[in-house]
Order: structure tokens, then C-alpha cells, then sequence
């Protein structure tokens, strides 16, 4: 899966078709992802002890496919493919906007190669 938590998603389908937001938790072997107020739903809550009963809204989870990555030089919604620079860094490069950034756990995510 090539979306990752902390990136910015345009949701392309569904009820929330049109909405821009961040990725809260991603799920690769279920093929989905959380997103930041899309997709919520109601959850009546019993009382327990103490806490009274309620009711809570909740994010529930959205299929990849219903979303698309946006690209941060640009700002538009694009596919993602992945690079290897130096046989050492793997790196994302968005399509469209054909730049490519470093997406390694140990770098910052945000510094571009040339």
C-alpha cells in the first residue's frame, strides 16, 4: 500500500467524495485507511460504572481505493509510483507533478531529491 499515516488524501468516492484530509491510521493488510472526518458514523455507548451512557461519533475506515494521495509541490490529486536512489533509498514519486521524495523511516519525508 503506498498511502501512508500523516499524508494529505482526497477522497475520490462515497459519500465524502470531495474532501481533503489527513490520514489518521493506515491498514495495509485490509487495504484501508482512517481518515480524518470522513466516513462517521454514530456509536450509542452503554453507561459503565461511573460514566454515563452517550453517544459518540467515530471515523471508520475506507477502502484505498476510494482515495487518492495529493502531492505536496503541487497540491493535486496524483498517482504515486516508487524510485530507488543510490541502491539505497526508496524513494516516492508522485506522477504528475514527476518529483520524487524521500520516503525512508530514518529521513524526514518532506526533503526533495534532485
Amino acid at each position: 500500500m503506498k498511502i501512508r499515516k500523516n499524508d494529505t488524501v482526497l477522497v475520490i468516492a462515497w459519500k465524502d467524495k470531495g474532501t481533503t484530509a489527513k490520514v489518521i491510521k493506515a491498514m495495509p493488510k485490509s487495504n484501508k485507511l482512517v481518515v480524518e472526518g470522513v466516513n462517521i458514523a454514530t456509536k450509542h455507548v452503554k453507561k459503565q460504572g461511573t460514566n454515563p451512557g452517550q453517544i459518540v461519533k467515530i471515523e471508520k475506515s475506507i477502502d484505498v481505493s476510494n482515495v487518492m494521495i495529493i502531492c505536496p509541490i503541487t497540491n493535486k490529486p496524483t498517482k504515486i509510483g516508487y524510485v530507488i536512489v543510490d541502491d539505497k533509498w526508496v524513494s516516492k514519486k508522485f506522477r504528475y507533478s514527476k518529483v520524487a521524495v524521500k520516503d525512508n523511516k530514518k529521513e524526514p519525508k518532506d526533503s526533495l531529491i534532485k
